[in-house]
């Protein structure tokens, strides 16, 4: 006989129709602004600039701006290995989206 699981989370019902709505809100607004440049802020207060590629479900697809997003330095390295790098970021974890262009 299989045992029943134990729930361990569940989400607040206002709050689970809240997130819900907010993520519609930045659905329509990566739709509207897919291919601009952009400026956002997480709410872990990470700040990225780059163009609005594509969004999926919760997930927005930031194409980075500016070659200064590496992970290291190295002067020897001719070029930027991190240039045109598509970042996902989580919907709901978005603090602001702002225009730059």
């Amino acid at each position: 006989m299989e045992q029943k699981p134990t729930v361990i989370y569940r989400a607040d019902a206002n709050a689970a129709e809240s997130l819900l709505s907010i993520r519609k809100k930045l659905c329509d607004l990566c739709e509207t602004y897919a291919g601009r440049l952009v400026r956002v802020q997480t709410m872990d207060g990470a700040v990225y600039d780059g163009i609005i590629r594509h969004h999926e479900g919760c997930i927005l697809y930031l194409e980075l701006d500016s070659p200064g997003y590496r992970a290291f330095w190295n002067p020897f390295i001719g070029f930027n290995p991190y240039y045109n790098t598509i970042l996902p970021l989580v919907l709901y974890e978005l603090l602001v989206i702002s225009l730059l262009a």
